[in-house]
């Protein structure tokens, strides 16, 4: 933006020849002063956030989440700054770049939510979850893209062609069910519904990323006559391969501090220091590659946590784990601030209020539909005690509010699409992201009081082995009837437990300094086992 006002400057200088006063100069030092007045009243409201936050959790006031009360700070903000006469270039210093984005925010919020999975409720529901995050994302941005498309062609809504439907059923179909999670750990609920929800939300982001770069690739290309199997064979190129590429950054990490007797006591700030870099150099190798740095980082954080974290020194482990968690922390009041500004600041166009009503419509169903199928995809494949309750269901349906990725997605669709229909599909996404953090998230509290989901104290981590993972619920579930893809799902359940028996016997020896005695079940972390070099 600086460049562009500079640019502005120069092409407004008079040409050669003619006499003209010398534009005025600034000042000495009104640059530093602008970018002072920026960051300042940034800090202050992220100061206000986190104070806010704290006073209202300490109330128990679930009406106004900490993510609703920083986008109302930036609302509010942005709004007084709109009718006010501030100076243009402090205004920005507030505009939310895609760039900035997903290159500075969202790369520890992302590590943060796979390095923070706790293993074993996640690896005892990894199929609930992979079904609900990859089937359950594909399934509804399909659905809303098609439900566009034909509100479209049946003149309910503006008609935006097929292939820029399917994009924006792919940036809406992303969830940030931050709030729901909070309330879930001031409430107290089922262990296996919350790994359900924040599992789901971890990879959800990843593949509505990779779902909307590929449709966008599509579009980019005039490819749409392409036949269904290569634009398939397009987004596993690009989620496999970020996959991949996190996965193997994380391994090398382990074999590094392994290998590299780094754990000593003069040695741990060059030991943080490498741990620290390398989920950023996972996210940049990913993105230097074509592919996606969201999936490579989210992967990369599963891998060190698993296997890295366990090779590094006590003190070290409490470093980055604090670290951390709290960059991430700062990331995300900072995004809901910084989107809410931006929310009030921007153009937005409202000509086109069918199509936001109608949209609001067609993601309530395309999520109802995501939710229940997956549901009963992975209720065939298990036993009885072990099937995901009608309640846990509607719960996770109401958690599918739209957050951050869906605003920067629909962001960056304005400089990808014509004016109108970029325009069109980020005032839709502003709406249904304000509307579901501020309605949703504040009533999110007495739905789940409603649905009875809180407050579980019987169902522990602690109690998994007995149970196989998932508790059994309180009342009799149906049975359901599936023939030879019933037969399959459990196949596919079984093969989840024989990776972790490959984990337990062959990878967690190889990554970690676990030694032959222990007897940690997969998802444990192996504690630090070596002798401190001092210490001998």
């Amino acid at each position: 933006m600086a460049l562009e006002l500079s640019l502005a400057s120069v092409s407004a200088s008079p040409p050669a020849g003619l006499l003209a006063p010398p534009l005025p100069l600034a000042p000495p030092g009104k640059e530093q002063q602008v970018a002072g007045v920026g960051i300042l009243l940034q800090i202050s409201m992220l100061v206000l956030s986190f104070v806010l936050g704290h006073v209202l959790r300490r109330h128990r006031f679930y009406y106004l989440p900490e993510a609703s009360a920083s986008l109302l700070i930036g609302l509010v903000v942005g709004g007084l700054a709109n009718i006010s006469n501030t100076e243009t270039n402090t205004r920005t210093w507030f505009n939310f770049h895609e760039e900035f984005f997903f290159l500075f925010l969202l790369p520890p919020i992302i590590f943060q939510s796979g390095f923070s999975l706790s293993p074993k409720p996640f690896f005892a529901n990894f199929g609930a979850i992979v079904t609900f995050a990859i089937l359950g994302t594909f399934i509804a941005s399909v659905v809303t893209g098609i439900l566009v498309y034909l509100g479209g062609l049946t003149f309910l809504m503006y008609k935006l062609p097929l292939v820029e439907c399917l994009m924006f059923g792919a940036l809406i179909s992303a969830t940030d069910p931050v709030t729901v999670l909070s309330i879930f750990q001031e409430l107290g609920s089922d262990v296996n519904l919350y790994a359900l929800v924040f599992g789901e939300s971890v990879l959800n982001d990843a593949m509505a990323i990779s779902l909307y770069r590929t449709m966008s690739s599509v579009r980019s290309h005039a490819a749409a006559g392409e036949n269904f199997f290569v634009m398939i064979l397009q987004f596993l190129e690009t989620f496999v391969g970020s996959m991949s590429s996190g996965v193997g950054v994380g391994f090398i990490s382990a074999l590094l501090f392994k290998y590299a007797g780094l754990d000593v006591d003069n040695l741990q700030n060059l030991e943080c220091c490498l741990f620290v870099l390398f989920p950023y150099f996972s996210y940049m190798l990913a993105e230097g590659l074509g592919l996606s740095g969201i999936v490579s980082i989210l992967f990369t954080g599963m891998v060190m946590k698993h296997y890295t974290y366990s090779n590094l020194s006590d003190n070290s482990q409490r470093f980055v784990s604090a670290f951390f968690h709290l960059l991430s922390s700062l990331a995300e009041t900072f995004v809901f601030i910084y989107m809410g500004f931006d929310i009030a600041m921007e153009e937005h166009s409202w000509s086109h209020v069918g199509f936001i009503f109608f949209s609001i419509i067609f993601i309530v169903v395309a999520r109802a539909v995501n939710v229940f199928s997956c549901a009963y995809l992975v209720n065939m494949s298990r036993p009885e005690h072990r099937r995901i309750p009608l309640k846990h269901q509607k719960a996770l349906w109401f958690s599918g509010l739209r957050g951050a990725m869906a605003f920067a997605l629909a962001l960056q669709s304005v400089h990808e699409l014509p004016e109108g229909h970029g325009k069109t599909i980020f005032t839709t996404t502003t709406a249904i992201v304000v509307l579901t953090v501020l309605l949703i998230g504040g009533s999110t509290g007495t739905m789940l009081e409603a649905l009875d989901v809180v407050g579980d104290e019987n169902t522990s981590i602690e109690n998994y082995e007995d149970n196989n993972g998932y508790m059994p619920p309180t009342y009799e579930e149906g049975t359901s009837s599936g023939g030879g893809l019933r037969m399959k799902l459990k196949q596919f359940h079984k093969s989840t437990t024989s990776f972790t028996a490959l984990d337990k016997n062959y990878l967690t020896p190889f990554f970690t300094s676990q030694t032959d005695d222990d007897d940690d079940d997969f998802g444990e972390q192996p504690q630090n086992r070596r002798v401190r070099f001092y210490d001998q």
